[in-house]
């Protein structure tokens, strides 16, 4: 038997369902001696459960489990002077299918002079369907650096998901004493999906990866990058721009695509891996 949509004074008393929207913001500022605040809200965490290779590892966590339509995360480091930091994600972040307004992640990155942040997070996976903005700022004081990782993975591919529909917009602005050095942006669409598998474009591949190095040093580090870039099943790019070391990464499975990061990463950088990375 087919429904029927009820109504009468009772039923037409009834206000329509509005979603539940997750919300949340998180802000650490460390110093030379350690924090010296930490704020959080909704479903945004920040934990400092330990120290690696001597500095502070910052691990952001969305308690919400992943990013729906309208969902708004913001995190924020600030880093004093003479600051070095490691920050990650405790897992992977998930944008789920989205009817209405895309879901927004805002990242605000500060290094004070002579400081140093390595951003590393965990791979963000797009669900068929997701709709989801994000926008990472980072503002360097003179003699400050960093290093920057974004991997982003298209559909679950465990389950062998297609992504037939996609607003994605991820943009990264550096700017080093209030001017812009590194403008990093990627849109992905309806239409640009239709286009995707093209061999000029991506190919076979689901899943990609962007590093960047801002530092005086990033061109000493391309050869010695591009001798690693060979892990099977990954294609990859590099080039040293003034002041940075760009690398772009293709793979067709989010596990080779981490490998050769990992090994890059051992590169780029002296120290450990996140503690909490699974590898």
């Amino acid at each position: 038997m087919r429904g029927r949509r009820l109504s009468g004074p009772m039923f037409d008393a009834i206000a329509p369902i509005r979603m539940q929207r997750s919300r949340g913001a998180a802000s650490v500022r460390l110093g030379p001696r350690g924090i010296e605040d930490l704020a959080q809200s909704g479903s945004a965490k920040a934990m400092l459960p330990r120290m690696t290779a001597g500095r502070p590892e910052i691990v952001f966590l969305n308690t919400a489990g992943g990013l729906a339509s309208g969902d708004r995360l913001d995190y924020r480091i600030e880093l004093a002077p003479r600051t070095q930091a490691l920050a990650t994600t405790q897992t992977a972040e998930r944008a789920y299918r989205a009817k209405d307004a895309p879901a927004q992640i805002r990242l605000h990155l500060q290094v004070g002079e002579g400081g140093w942040l390595d951003w590393l997070p965990q791979e963000t996976i797009l669900y068929d369907g997701a709709r989801l903005g994000r926008e990472t700022a980072v503002d360097l004081a003179p003699g400050a650096g960093c290093l920057l990782l974004e991997p982003i993975i298209l559909g679950r591919l465990a389950m062998g998901e297609t992504i037939r529909h996609l607003q994605l917009t991820d943009r990264r602005i550096v700017r080093q004493d209030g001017r812009m050095i590194h403008h990093d942006a990627l849109a992905l669409d309806d239409a640009a999906l239709s286009r995707l598998h093209h061999p000029a474009m991506l190919g076979k591949a689901r899943a990609m990866a962007s590093l960047a190095l801002i530092a005086p040093h990033a061109a000493d580090l391309l050869e010695p990058a591009r001798a690693v870039l060979d892990e099977p099943g990954v294609i990859g790019a590099a080039s040293a721009p003034p002041g940075r070391l760009i690398l772009r990464l293709l793979a067709g499975d989010g596990w080779p695509l981490r490998r050769q990061v990992i090994r890059l990463l051992r590169v780029l950088r002296p120290d450990p891996l996140p503690r909490i990375w699974q590898v």
